[in-house]
């Protein structure tokens, strides 16, 4: 397969980007682009990898990581509050579910951090804050462009599918690289402008639009172990779930797993 062409995606990008690199293989983009932060790498870097050995999802999980997907982190110094750094990993969704939508694939986004096609997973995001002097983070962004063979189903039982398998039109990794970017940029100063508020940057109702996440009986494993199950009522400003819960009461889910619960 061809590789990512990072003179094609530079060209194409123009000065979006503080910084793009593109590497055979590494561990984590994630991994490296903290340590880079930390070490005072501009705002705006980006990291793609052919191949990743030690990708990680949510929660510590791994994330396989074969040739022939799109494997890329952006560290971000974005001048905006703390507390709404974790409304960034929404806006990721939406510019994937933008690039997919470029090449004629239909996504849809399971609320915080996972991109789905007829029920199977394509993406998934993960955003890290890094500490330091000034809020930083790193994003990082999961596609699956072409076919990965065998892969075990996410958490919720989601099996893995590609852009390719949903009939792309386009699968030039280098092509969809490139439209993930644009749409990247576009979205993240919007969301930077408006002080990483989602409802200020005029996103909060893209993403409720495309959110498959509302409306659904859903069951959320919390970082503690514990579990709540309601309906998926709401997207707040800082990206955060509400779930209606029987009884009527309100909860408010800054991080969780989301299972969509099918009636029986």
């Amino acid at each position: 397969m061809p590789e990512i062409d990072s003179a094609r995606l530079m060209a194409a990008l123009g000065d979006r980007y503080a910084k793009i690199d593109v590497v055979e293989r590494t561990g984590s983009t994630n991994a490296d682009l903290r340590k880079a932060l930390e070490e005072g790498a501009a705002d705006r870097t980006v990291l793609l990898a052919e191949e990743q050995t030690a990708g990680v999802g949510r929660r510590a999980r791994s994330w396989s990581s074969p040739k022939g997907g799109l494997y890329l982190s952006v560290a971000l110094r974005p001048g905006v509050p703390f507390s709404a750094l974790g409304s960034l990993s929404l806006v990721a969704g939406l510019a994937v579910r933008a690039a997919a939508a470029s090449v004629g694939v239909d996504a849809v986004l399971k609320w915080p951090n996972d991109v789905l096609v007829d029920g199977a997973k394509c993406a998934g995001i993960l955003a890290e804050a890094v500490a330091g002097t000034e809020p930083s983070i790193v994003l990082g962004i999961g596609l699956n462009v072409l076919p990965l063979g065998d892969v075990e189903p996410g958490p919720g039982g989601l099996p893995a599918t590609s852009l390719a398998e949903q009939g792309a039109t386009n699968t030039d990794r280098t092509e969809v690289a490139v439209a993930l970017l644009t749409e990247l940029d576009d979205l993240e100063r919007r969301w930077r402008l408006a002080g990483g508020d989602l409802t200020e940057a005029g996103l909060l109702g893209d993403y409720r639009t495309h959110c498959a996440t509302l409306g659904q009986d859903v069951e959320v494993q919390l970082p503690d172990g514990t579990a709540l199950t309601g309906r998926a009522a709401g997207i707040d400003a800082a990206g955060q779930l509400q779930v209606d819960m029987t009884g009527g009461q309100r909860h408010t889910v800054f991080a969780g797993d989301v299972v969509h619960v099918r009636p029986a």
